[in-house]
């Protein structure tokens, strides 16, 4: 893998974990994972 694609890599990975504290601080803990999911989604596509 070349440098340029781990960056990229580390990049989109920082951004979708931090995503995905952000969801869980507002939700919190217990619910499935789909509603998790759903509300991640609705977040990216929001903000792009």
């Amino acid at each position: 893998m070349s440098l340029l694609t781990k960056k990229i890599v580390n990049e989109l990975s920082y951004e979708i974990i931090g995503g995905a504290i952000e969801v869980h601080k507002h939700l919190g803990s217990g619910l499935l994972e789909k509603v998790y999911e759903n509300v991640s989604l609705t977040n990216y596509v929001i903000e792009d």
